[in-house]
């Protein structure tokens, strides 16, 4: 039986719209309606216009009427949203439901909250505390519900509420501290938080809790909640918190900005956000931090270079915090700078196990893949094994192209569909590059060459758009950039994000030789990852293969619907032909 429709009300946000509506409207309506919104639970949405963007307040009350009378009472206390209503043309949405009852009108006031976080338009949202409710009637029909409402929100205004595709889509989305964790992320962050006030209120120093897991298990998530969770406890007791949450990844600090902004902490507290060497110029052994979260500490540098003048980057965050907490995944390390020494690693894992202090995330949460295609990503990648594809899971999808055309139409192909506007083309760093010098005269870009098909590395387009066109992509991911359909991301660029297909194009570094994938960095343009690096003994050794191995691995996990693959290497071409059938 199909689920009935919501109820949504749009009205002027003031108190004289609000008596009009109580008295004069909702008399008026059909007794149904009439019901739902005096008698039910509702949902409702405060929102206006500042400086060409939307602020709003997303609740939920058992009675909207007392309710938003109650906000319009609180309008003296200048420091608080509520003053900011009488002076903006501010709109009130009111939303109901027959089905509404307390925990599920929690529920969408919690998506609500993370849908308009998460919009392009919206700059602030307030009353940002989630509720998530475990397990009630008649939670089963949440996302049909949820999704009425959405559709019926974007007729009333299309800018504030975009599509549902587009929010998930959105980096922000994917990264924000509002998603309903699983009972393995609700475990974790309730342990690092116990672990976290335990040592704050002992007064311990340089606390390690060390983060176990591969690309998708959900530590972005799980550590972007707990930071979050950290101030708001932080809030309600009225205690001081210095928390910084670090990531030594350009594209990721700028979403982590957003959703700082967007939470009100950067105008509580500063920037709480920072990029490693940054925040150990910043801070000093003598006056630690409370605490420093680490999304990504793989990409930790973990030798000096022009712009870090230390040895180890996690050695010196940990001791300006009297607490860290790191995510880490060994198979996404990229670059020799970043490069661990085995047993340097291990003492670190080894010093948060002491003090029941480490944690390992296994499920896989970003693709829709089977085990059998996961065991066929990980025998690819980890171990240099070709196996039989499997065959198309519903969700999850593995394709063999023979030319980078085909490849190249049927990722914009995918582009062009609602569902899965966030699928590009992604490659090994197999194809000159350089951020800080033009190619030849001839050539205008920096591209990816195959025969006689070619396109431009990620960022190159870039230079050709509009100052209006730049605005308007200003903060986005490189993937969710429509430009960027016609270029070629690669592990700099999509490293921690998203796509819901992924164009993998592997370059002359991946090859099939006597049965085995052959990683060979004497065919790869990434410097990075392929010189050699000084090891703590001062013996000096080169890990480039290792650094592709992990490089196909990143590119080959982006995908959360599907994997679409060429292969410029001939043999490897065919062997995954025949073994895809």
């Amino acid at each position: 039986m199909a689920v009935s429709q919501p109820v949504i009300k749009k009205i002027k946000d003031h108190r004289e719209a609000l008596d009009i509506f109580e008295k004069i409207s909702l008399p008026a309506e059909d007794e149904k309606t009439q019901e739902i919104i005096m008698n039910f639970p509702t949902v409702y949405i405060h929102n206006w216009m500042e400086s060409g963007y939307f602020e709003v307040y997303v609740g939920e009350s058992n009675d909207i009427f007392k309710r938003t009378r109650q906000h319009y009472d609180s309008i003296d206390d200048t420091t608080k949203w509520q003053n900011k209503l009488l002076k903006k043309d501010a709109t009130l949405f009111i939303i109901g439901h027959e089905h509404f009852n307390k925990s599920l009108t929690l529920d969408i006031e919690n998506r609500l909250m993370h849908y308009m976080m998460s919009a392009d338009r919206v700059k602030h949202v307030y009353n940002l505390r989630d509720n998530p409710q475990k397990s009630y009637y008649p939670m089963e029909e949440l996302d049909e519900i949820f999704g009425k409402i959405w559709r019926g929100l974007r007729k009333e205004n299309k800018e504030l509420f975009p599509t549902e595709s587009s929010i998930k889509d959105s980096a922000i989305y994917k990264a924000s501290p509002l998603h309903k964790l699983t009972k393995d992320q609700e475990k974790a962050r309730e342990l690092i938080i116990q672990k976290v006030n335990k040592a704050l209120s002992h007064g311990d120093n340089e606390q390690l809790i060390f983060i176990d897991g591969e690309a998708g298990t959900g530590k972005t998530v799980l550590n972007s909640s707990t930071f979050y969770e950290l101030y708001c406890q932080a809030e309600e007791n009225n205690k001081d918190l210095q928390c910084y949450l670090i990531v030594n990844h350009k594209e990721q600090i700028i979403v982590y900005e957003q959703i700082a902004e967007k939470l009100g902490l950067t105008e509580k507290y500063g920037n709480v956000i920072s990029k490693p060497t940054t925040f150990i110029n910043n801070h000093t052994k003598d006056n630690p931090v409370d605490v420093a979260f680490i999304d990504e500490a793989h990409l930790l540098l973990t030798q000096g270079k022009q712009s870090y003048r230390g040895n180890n980057q996690l050695k010196d965050i940990i001791e300006r915090a009297r607490v860290t907490i790191v995510m880490f995944d060994e198979n996404q390390i990229l670059t020799t700078e970043q490069f661990w020494e085995a047993q340097i690693l291990e003492q670190y894992r080894n010093q948060a196990k002491v003090s029941n202090n480490y944690l390992l995330l296994d499920k896989q949460l970003r693709m829709h893949a089977d085990p059998d295609t996961m065991d066929w990503i990980d025998s690819f990648t980890k171990k240099g094994e070709l196996k039989k594809i499997p065959k198309p899971f519903d969700k999850y999808t593995i394709k063999i192209f023979d030319n980078p055309e085909e490849l190249n139409t049927e990722i914009k192909k995918k582009a062009s569909e609602a569902d899965s506007t966030l699928s590009r083309l992604i490659a090994t760093y197999d194809w000159e590059y350089s951020a800080n010098h033009r190619p030849e005269d001839r050539l205008k870009y920096w591209e990816v060459n195959i025969g006689k098909w070619h396109k431009p590395w990620n960022r190159e387009l870039e230079a050709e758009l509009s100052r209006k066109q730049k605005r308007q992509i200003k903060g986005l991911a490189w993937a969710e950039q429509p430009q960027t359909i016609n270029e070629v991301g690669s592990t700099f660029t999509i490293q921690g994000f998203d796509l819901n297909y992924a164009g993998v194009i592997l370059g002359p570094s991946v090859k099939y030789r006597e049965g085995k994938i052959v990683f060979d960095p004497s065919e790869s343009h990434n410097n990075k990852a392929i010189r050699n690096r000084t090891l703590s003994d001062g013996s000096k050794k080169k890990f480039g293969e290792i650094l592709i191995q992990h490089e196909v691995r990143v590119l080959m996990t982006r995908g959360v619907n599907g994997l679409y693959i060429y292969a410029c290497d001939e043999q490897l071409r065919e062997a995954l032909k025949e073994a895809a059938k």
